[in-house]
């Protein structure tokens, strides 16, 4: 254990720095929380690996990723927020709702009375080389975020769960032809979902289909080569999209067994709430969602919060 006096000691940690850290930290921040935020491995999350974000409110000509991300550092640095390079690798929190721990980068220990989760979550790929060469450049792992810049080209889609399936019909709606390749003989998406692949004219179902290789040029994607598992047959798709939804992995690893979460990994928060199972911590953004799993709904929960922390804190000093 841990000295607890001889620890920096905060009012807020936050641990993560995507739009839910971020704007956490905003709010924390203009909330005179005084928040220290923790970046990660990958300061600003999986936005930073997006090319284009043309759906977030306040960016009508578009931007892109990274950029976007070092705004939202400038907000929450403008309002005082100290953001620090460094990942959180162990965790002591306190379930009766007292003082929690945080270890940074396995040495240094901080003190927070409240801790705000915003670790976000991991696209699962096919490890392919292609796929990581033209990732962002017709590889995407959000049919919902870049859809729209296939209207009326012809994509494929891998997966074969709800998710999947959703994303294929969501597709269908903006793209000419949606090739959707399905590694078994079945679905493992729910018959409802199943059911509205069937009916959606424009998706054309390839079981038994495994991915080969990604093709492309310089301008990005043009074909994608394919080979059926049961009789070895390739073939050559021409599609200008290729998108990968085979699940996402919340990261969560430093919080098993600690903090209730599903069996996939997602932290559960209370209803309506951000509050996790241990009085002061909070969960936001693709940590807690995976539902919607958008910039925006990320940055809500981030807002939700820090909202909540600041309540929490005055509740703690007043002895409610």
């Amino acid at each position: 254990m841990t000295n607890i006096e001889e620890l920096e000691h905060l009012q807020c940690v936050i641990i993560g720095s995507g739009p839910a850290g971020y704007t956490a930290a905003i709010y924390a921040a203009r909330a005179d929380l005084k928040p220290v935020v923790y970046t990660g491995i990958v300061p600003g999350g999986q936005l930073t690996q997006t090319t284009e974000v043309d759906n977030f409110p306040g960016y009508p000509q578009g931007i892109t990723g990274p950029i976007m991300m070092e705004d939202l550092k400038a907000q929450a640095e403008r309002f005082g927020t100290d953001v620090r390079f460094g990942y959180a690798t162990n965790v002591e929190l306190a379930t009766d709702g007292g003082v929690h721990k945080v270890q940074i980068d396995g040495n240094k220990w901080v003190s927070a009375e409240t801790v705000i989760i915003a670790t976000g979550a991991t696209a699962k790929w096919l490890g392919l080389p292609s796929e990581e060469k033209y990732n962002g450049f017709g590889v995407s792992a959000c049919a919902v975020c870049d859809g729209f810049f296939f209207k009326g080209q012809d994509v494929a889609i891998v997966g074969a769960g709800d998710t999947a399936a959703e994303e294929a019909t969501y597709l269908a709606k903006l793209c000419r032809k949606v090739y959707m390749l399905v590694r078994r003989d079945e679905f493992r998406a729910s018959k409802a979902m199943v059911h509205r692949v069937n009916n959606t004219a424009n998706i054309e179902v390839l079981y038994n289909t495994e991915t080969e290789e990604i093709l492309g040029n310089e301008q990005g994607v043009n074909g994608v080569r394919v080979v059926n598992n049961e009789t070895n047959e390739k073939k050559i798709l021409d599609v200008t999209g290729f998108f990968v939804a085979i699940g996402h992995k919340p990261n969560t690893e430093l919080f098993q067994g600690v903090l209730e979460m599903d069996e996939t990994g997602y932290l559960i928060t209370k209803g309506d709430s951000t509050a996790t199972n241990i009085p002061g911590v909070f969960a936001c953004g693709d940590v807690q969602d995976h539902v919607y799993r958008q910039a925006i709904t990320a940055a809500g929960t981030g807002c939700m919060a820090a909202l909540e922390a600041e309540r929490y804190l005055a509740a703690k000093e007043s002895g409610e």
